[in-house]
C-alpha cells in the first residue's frame, strides 16, 4: 500500500477534502470512489469524509490500494534496476527479450523476470510508460501503482519525458536535423510499418555522432512514440539500423537483435515533481559494429 500525505497551504483552506483530493493530489474520478468506499482518506489522522472542509495545516493522507495484477509465473532472471522508489522504477532491458507476457509467449519476458524481482510485495502489476521491442535494449520506466500511472502518463509526448536512443545504420549519415513523416501499417501485415500519407504524424530528431565500417553512430529522440517509428524512419531514408531484419538485413554477430539501445530516459517524479535521469551506455556488442576492421 502507498499512503500519500499533503499539507493543506492558506491557498486551499476552506476546500472540500474531495475537491483537494481531486485536484491537488490528481486523484482520478474512478479512485476517488474507490477511497470513499472504503474509508481511504485520512485528516490528521483519522479518517474522514469527502465533504470535509479543510483547514490551512490539516495533514490529509491517502491509503491507495492497488488492484490484484493478472496471473504472472515469476521466473528468476537478470534485472538491472537502475533507479527505484516509491511511486516509479527504471529497469536496464537486456536484448533479445520481450517485454511483457501475451498468450504466445506466457513465459520468459522482462515481466516475468520483475514479477519474480517484486515477488515480495504482493500481487505484480507490470506498468511501463515506454516500451522496447524484443530486439531493443535500454532504459524503460514503469510505474508501482495505478496513481503514479496516471500521472505519469500526463507527460508522455511532452518536454517532461524525454527518451533518446543510440542506433548503429548503415551507410553514412550526416548533420543532425528532424523526420517528420507519417507512419501507417503495412498493407497486409501485422506487425510491419511503412511511411505513408495515410499515417499518423511520427517526429524522430537525429544527430549523427561517428562513422566507422560504412556504419554510423546515431543520436535519436523521439518527440511521439509510433511502433517501430525509429526503425521505420530511418530505414525510410535508406539508413536502416544494423542487423534489423524486418526494416534492412539480419546480423549474425547480433544473434535475435539489431543495433538499437534506449541510451537515456528523463522525467519528473509524479508525486514530488523531481527530476529524475538515468543513462545506459551503448552495449558492447553494438559498439564492435563501429570498430575499424
Amino acid at each position: 500500500m502507498r499512503i500519500l500525505r499533503v499539507e493543506v497551504g492558506e491557498s486551499d483552506a476552506g476546500r472540500l477534502l474531495k475537491r483537494f483530493v481531486r485536484g491537488a493530489m490528481g486523484v482520478s474520478h474512478r479512485q476517488l470512489s474507490a477511497l470513499k468506499a472504503r474509508g481511504g482518506m485520512r485528516v490528521n489522522g483519522e479518517a474522514a469524509r469527502a465533504d470535509r472542509v479543510l483547514a490551512a495545516g490539516d495533514v490529509v493522507e491517502l491509503l491507495l490500494e492497488d488492484e490484484a495484477g493478472c496471473a504472472v509465473a515469476p521466473e528468476p532472471g537478470e534485472v538491472r534496476i537502475v533507479y527505484e522508489d516509491e511511486d516509479l522504477y527504471i529497469v536496464d532491458k537486456p536484448a533479445p527479450l520481450a517485454c511483457q507476457c501475451s498468450e504466445r509467449q506466457p513465459t520468459g519476458t522482462l515481466e516475468n523476470r520483475l514479477a519474480w524481482r517484486f515477488r515480495a510485495q504482493g500481487d505484480f502489476v507490470f506498468r511501463p510508460l515506454n516500451r522496447l521491442d524484443r530486439g531493443t535494449s535500454g532504459l524503460m520506466a514503469a510505474a508501482k501503482h495505478a496513481h503514479a500511472c496516471r500521472l505519469l502518463q500526463r507527460q508522455l509526448h511532452t518536454p517532461s519525458f524525454v527518451r533518446e536512443y543510440l542506433a548503429v545504420v548503415e551507410g553514412r549519415m550526416t548533420g543532425e536535423g528532424a523526420i517528420d513523416l507519417p507512419i501507417a501499417k503495412a498493407e497486409g501485415a501485422t506487425v510491419r510499418r511503412v511511411v505513408s500519407p495515410d499515417g499518423r504524424r511520427a517526429v524522430t530528431h537525429y544527430a549523427a555522432l561517428e562513422h566507422a565500417n560504412d556504419r554510423t553512430l546515431v543520436r535519436l529522440r523521439l518527440e511521439t512514440g509510433r511502433t517501430h517509428q525509429i526503425r521505420v524512419h530511418l530505414a525510410h531514408l535508406g539508413h536502416p539500423i544494423a542487423g534489423d531484419f524486418l526494416y534492412g538485413a539480419e546480423l549474425p554477430e547480433l544473434p535475435g537483435r539489431f543495433a538499437l539501445h534506449a541510451a537515456r530516459i528523463a522525467l519528473d517524479q509524479p508525486i514530488s515533481g523531481a527530476r529524475v535521469e538515468r543513462a545506459s551506455a551503448l552495449p558492447d556488442e553494438l559498439r564492435r559494429l563501429l570498430q575499424h576492421r
